[in-house]
């Protein structure tokens, strides 16, 4: 199994037409990605590397039946393109747009919320469920998501999509393959994050171990550790905590990397991530590269 998308997902593209948009529908095609209709306000009718476009997603639904919605528009449009797919009961919805107004993605997120729907992103490079499919353009081209990615027992989380497929190389040059890889985004108010994701992987049979890469900012991780003593998990969690130069006073307030990596005190550092995680018996490697050999001693 895999969570949230595998083979049989059918997706739209919403912003088909543009140019970054086109280029990783091409090569998610190329991977194997069921991606079946696009929408592109004005340009229905058209094509692009033979997926059909529509003005509306209405439209869209209704010739070819959607699960799952990557959004790649401006900003300022993603609000409204979310809403539309929720609205049509698409229930997974990828958003790779970065700096959505907050406003917009709490609205957002509410409605997902409402109608049960799950939202990856703001500022995500996708899913990917290895050889099977590809929901955002997580990995670059189909050549490259085959070199990263391959099919196994891990979970892989990451807010950053490049050190999802970082980890997910270092796995694969390792013999051990991946389950399902979710980059949840690099802003500050994002959808689905780590303790959502956690019961999806438990529930999945071909899911035997977690491998997370942590940054600075935010407590999701601290809240982990806090579920993980309350409720347990059946997965040994292996984790990489970045920046750890964040933990120097000199950069309290200060944004490094993602919008949402910004530490205020001891709130969201990394020392107090690596502190409560051990604390919940989570593994937390010291280098990067420890990470391959830490997955196979836990996997047994």
């Amino acid at each position: 199994m895999a969570i949230l998308a595998d083979s049989d997902t059918r997706i739209l593209v919403q912003g088909i037409t543009g140019r970054e948009a086109a280029t990783f529908t091409l090569e998610s095609l190329h991977y194997g990605a069921n991606i079946v209709a696009g929408v592109t306000p004005g340009k229905g009718g058209e094509q692009v590397h033979g997926v059909p476009v529509f003005d509306t997603i209405a439209q869209a639904v209704s010739a070819q039946p959607c699960d799952a919605a990557i959004i790649s528009v401006p900003a300022r449009f993603v609000r409204d393109a979310a809403f539309e797919s929720l609205a049509n009961g698409l229930k997974l919805v990828a958003i790779l747009t970065e700096r959505v107004p907050r406003a917009d993605v709490v609205a957002v997120l509410d409605e997902a919320r409402r109608v049960g729907a799950q939202v990856i992103g703001p500022n995500s490079l996708g899913v990917i469920s290895p050889e099977r499919t590809r929901v955002g353009m997580a990995g670059g081209s189909a050549a490259a998501v085959r070199r990263a990615y391959m099919r196994g027992p891990v979970g892989v989380i990451s807010r950053s999509g490049g050190m999802m497929t970082e980890i997910a190389n270092l796995l694969t040059q390792a013999g051990i393959g991946q389950s399902t890889c979710v980059s949840t985004g690099g802003d500050p108010i994002v959808g689905a994050t780590i303790l959502d994701l956690l019961p999806l992987y438990e529930a999945d049979p071909e899911t035997r171990a977690l491998a997370l890469f942590c940054e600075p900012g935010g407590t999701v991780e601290e809240r982990l550790a806090e579920h993980i003593k309350t409720h347990g998990s059946r997965l040994p969690i292996i984790a990489f905590v970045a920046g750890r130069f964040a933990d120097n006073d000199k950069m309290q307030g200060k944004r490094f990397g993602h919008a949402g990596a910004i530490v205020q005190g001891t709130s969201g550092s990394p020392a107090g991530k690596i502190a409560a995680l051990r604390d919940a018996g989570v593994i937390v490697a010291d280098k990067l590269s420890q990470v391959p050999e830490l997955v196979r001693e836990a996997l047994g």
